[in-house]
């Protein structure tokens, strides 16, 4: 900006930054099609950022999609989940959420690429960063800025009953995803403590009445976990419990986590799942497992890189 001052720019320098974040690693896999951003905040700390293509289909359209977080950590502590086991540090604020989709937008533009839908499914609880995620929603929709649909984000949320209630209201398209994953309360709460507070019946019925007001369907998240909630018997419970007009399963066979008991099922098992809740007239989908060698399951880049950076000499 050599228009302006140099006492005008010096002040700009201590003053003002062009991004809240900075890539620190950068992995890549799926021969070129998933890119995995640890991204370094002002602090000192680190977020992930994913960045997925899918090519087109007979179904739908190529897209690019990138996959945010909304926390430094998690404090839900999902027993399946690598974020949940470094714990919680901070929320990030409304414009680090917004400048991993910058950093993500500009390094897609070397490959003529743009990203074509966001969806809070990294590192943290969006609904627990309410404000500042609904802000950066905001943001990257305003005509002046991006002008990004929030028809293309999606919120994913384990289940806090307060926070999609409001959201019902805020005006805002997004779409939302409800991570369930079981079919029972007993189960949910042996891997979801805060199902205490909120159990199943309560957040599939203000799921029901935020899609009956939004009119925008609901996805219910489903990770499964080989020998724990991937029986027959629990994919008809399942089926009973979000049969709707516009709800939609996303089976998620589990990314294997190090230090973990738990697995993801047979291939076998979970199309039987998936058979099931197609039976009963449920749209289901497998989700396509990426970036393994990446450590591109939400959380395990960072706490590899924190491994490495404790590990004694």
């Amino acid at each position: 900006m050599r228009t302006l001052p140099v006492p005008a720019r010096r002040q700009l320098e201590k003053v003002y930054a062009f991004t809240t974040v900075t890539p620190h690693v950068k992995r890549v896999a799926d021969n070129g099609k998933t890119v995995k951003y640890l991204l370094r905040l002002a602090d000192g700390r680190t977020i992930e950022t994913v960045v997925m293509q899918y090519d087109a289909t007979a179904r739908s359209r190529a897209r690019t999609t990138i996959c945010v977080s909304s926390q430094v950590g998690c404090p839900i502590g999902c027993t399946f989940c690598a974020t949940g086991r470094s714990g919680f540090d901070r929320n990030l604020s409304e414009a680090e959420i917004v400048d991993q989709f910058l950093t993500a937008s500009r390094d897609l533009a070397e490959g003529q690429r743009a990203l074509t839908n966001v969806v809070f499914m990294g590192m943290g609880e969006p609904l627990n960063n309410y404000a500042a995620v609904v802000r950066a929603i905001r943001r990257w929709a305003a005509p002046d800025t991006l002008n990004f649909s929030p028809r293309r984000v999606t919120i994913s949320t384990i289940g806090l009953v307060p926070f999609i209630e409001r959201l019902s209201t805020e005006g805002l398209p997004v779409n939302l995803a409800i991570s369930l994953h079981a079919p029972d309360d007993e189960l949910r709460s042996s891997m979801i403590p805060v199902n205490r507070k909120y159990p199943i019946a309560a957040i599939v019925g203000a799921a029901r009445a935020h899609a009956e007001r939004t009119g925008r369907r609901i996805s219910y998240e489903y990770v499964l976990l080989r020998g724990v909630n991937d029986s027959v018997e629990q994919a008809k419970r399942l089926a009973v419990l979000v049969k709707h007009r516009l709800s939609h399963v996303n089976l998620i066979p589990m990314n294997p986590v190090e230090g973990s008991p738990l697995a993801p099922p047979s291939k076998q098992r979970a199309q039987a799942f998936q058979s099931v809740l197609q039976a009963a007239g449920i749209s289901t989908t497998i989700r396509a497992t990426r970036g393994l060698d990446i450590d591109a399951a939400c959380g395990q880049l960072r706490a590899r890189q924190v491994q490495t950076v404790l590990a004694p000499a």
